[in-house]
């Protein structure tokens, strides 16, 4: 009788530490995002400041998958939000940063990429390739809502293009390739 009371508590103790387990991991997650949006150039061209955030936010998806890298991107924007100086210090910050700054569609888009590159890429194998593939799926999309948002705020698709894509395409495709090996890296050192 008292084993079987045991045993009915441990799996409430699991669950319990599972759930914590989860939880630390997205929010460690949002924070290394955080960690990422610290490292800025502005740009005197353009009101779109070259920043790490990108890449942090292709290594969440890649790593958590869809639903955690989803979770965790939400998590950051619930905190910078909220006032958290987790957002990219060239801006004002706080919900101004979020919803009326040229660059909220990108931080908008940040859960939808994350998820999006976890998805594609817990899909199949754990290559290099497909993570590549992944990455460059996510970047497609945070820049298709990043410059409409900017094309809607700029009054130009023209200016939006000038102000967001053309400066970045190759720092871009940089953080795809590191993001891409350290995601297949990681994935090879945990599963060996």
């Amino acid at each position: 009788m008292e084993k079987q009371a045991i045993a009915a508590v441990h799996p409430q103790q699991d669950r319990a530490l599972e759930w914590a387990k989860q939880a630390a991991i997205v929010i460690s997650a949002s924070l290394f995002v955080a960690l990422c949006a610290r490292v800025t150039v502005p740009l005197p061209f353009t009101p779109v400041p070259l920043t790490l955030q990108n890449f942090g936010v292709l290594v969440v998806g890649l790593l958590l998958g869809s639903r955690r890298g989803f979770a965790a991107l939400a998590l950051y924007l619930a905190e910078g939000a909220s006032g958290l100086p987790v957002f990219n210090p060239a801006g004002p910050g706080g919900i101004v940063q979020l919803l009326h700054w040229p660059t909220s569609g990108y931080l908008i888009s940040y859960p939808f990429v994350a998820g999006l590159a976890g998805f594609i890429y817990e899909r199949g194998r754990s290559t290099f390739a497909r993570a590549a593939a992944a990455g460059l799926a996510a970047e497609v999309l945070l820049f298709a809502v990043g410059l409409s948002w900017l094309a809607f705020w700029a009054h130009s698709l023209a200016q939006a293009f000038r102000f967001g894509l053309y400066w970045f395409l190759s720092a871009e495709v940089i953080k795809i390739l590191f993001a891409a090996a350290f995601a297949a890296r990681f994935r090879r050192m945990v599963k060996g």
